[in-house]
């Protein structure tokens, strides 16, 4: 019964993760480029009573052992990097992925982040950047006479010269970055993500090549998030969590009786 106590414990603590991850996604249902997180679960250690193949006194063997678990505990929370719906705003500067890869931002310390949400600015030098002035690399600075921007499928920026009238080629391409585990990048917050040594190496490109994904301007890539997934497994996770919570109180009550009992 006390081991049932601590076995119920670990499956509420696990329910609890996993209930803060679904309001994470919920709370980010709206998030541009976000992406959901998934909870994984694993089972404890058993107890070994009896070994399974083992020979009894009498030289007969046990076919079946006997095991008592100790209980789950969450072992990772995955990102689940599918695409998100796509959203039309006619905003020049808005950019969507379709397909496979990140945008890359210099952060103000050196590194490089990479982001799914391509819903960028121009600061006051004209360079393409992020809501929080993070420069787009690689660097795509726009001349002040533009009167129009244009961003290809495959990255190549153009703009129509408002003192000449004349298409410009700014001959810089926006590139692309992917990962062999996407799964194993960083979240840093702001929709941004970090290399690990999971992850891997960035493989950088053009758009539409080595298996990076196509630019489309004007659109951007909403969150992956189903809201109606999403409360389904609050649901589960909320009875899963209550059905704990009787086990504890169960086990309890058991000890209470034994307690007292009388001689």
């Amino acid at each position: 019964m006390i081991r049932a106590l601590w076995t119920a414990a670990a499956g509420m603590n696990c329910q609890q993760m996993n209930v803060d991850v679904i309001a994470n996604n919920l709370a980010n249902v709206n998030t541009t480029g976000f992406k959901r997180s998934r909870v994984d679960f694993q089972d404890l250690l058993y107890q070994t009573l009896l070994t399974p193949g083992s020979v009894s006194s009498a030289g007969a063997q046990y076919p079946v052992g006997m095991e008592v678990g100790l209980g789950a505990r969450v072992v990772t929370t995955e990102k689940l990097f599918s695409q998100g719906d796509f959203r039309e705003t006619g905003n020049p500067l808005d950019l969507l992925i379709e397909g496979d890869g990140f945008f890359q931002v210099t952060l103000p310390n050196g590194g490089t982040a990479y982001t799914r949400s391509g819903s960028f600015k121009l600061d006051s030098q004209g360079r393409l950047c992020t809501s929080e002035g993070w420069i787009v690399y690689p660097e795509i600075t726009i001349p002040p006479n533009a009167v129009e921007i244009t961003v290809g499928s495959d990255g190549s920026v153009s703009i129509l010269n408002g003192d000449t009238g004349q298409v410009e080629d700014l001959g810089v391409t926006l590139e692309l970055a992917r990962f062999s585990n996407p799964g194993g990048l960083k979240s840093m917050g702001h929709s941004m993500y970090v290399a690990t040594p999971a992850s891997g190496d960035p493989i950088t490109g053009t758009p539409g090549t080595l298996g990076l994904g196509s630019l489309n301007q004007g659109f951007l890539e909403m969150s992956n998030v189903s809201v109606v997934e999403e409360m389904v497994n609050l649901i589960a996770g909320q009875r899963a969590y209550e059905v704990s919570s009787k086990a504890i109180q169960a086990a309890d009550e058991m000890l209470q009786m034994s307690n007292n009992v009388k001689r």
